[in-house]
């Protein structure tokens, strides 16, 4: 992961987004502590999930074409309520 400096990162804009599509993420310090990472649009989909429609993320599951899954419902008494 390339490291740019705030001010460089500001300079450079253009640059650092073509980089973080070619290359992948781009870190951007401020006063040397690491303050922010710039990624392409198709990393961030791909972290958060939102390329997956529902059923596609249903069909990821560990569980998918599971036959042998059985889920009982827990059918104790309910607890008194003073109302």
């Amino acid at each position: 992961m390339h490291t740019w400096q705030l001010q460089d990162a500001k300079a450079h804009f253009s640059e650092l987004v073509k980089l973080s599509e070619s290359e992948g993420p781009q870190n951007i310090t401020l006063h040397g502590r690491s303050a922010a990472v710039l990624l392409s649009r198709k990393a961030f989909d791909q972290l958060s999930g939102a390329s997956q429609n529902f059923l596609q993320f249903m069909r990821t599951s560990p569980l998918y074409g599971a036959d042998d899954l059985i889920i009982e419902r827990d059918r104790s008494l309910t607890r008194d309520v003073e109302l």
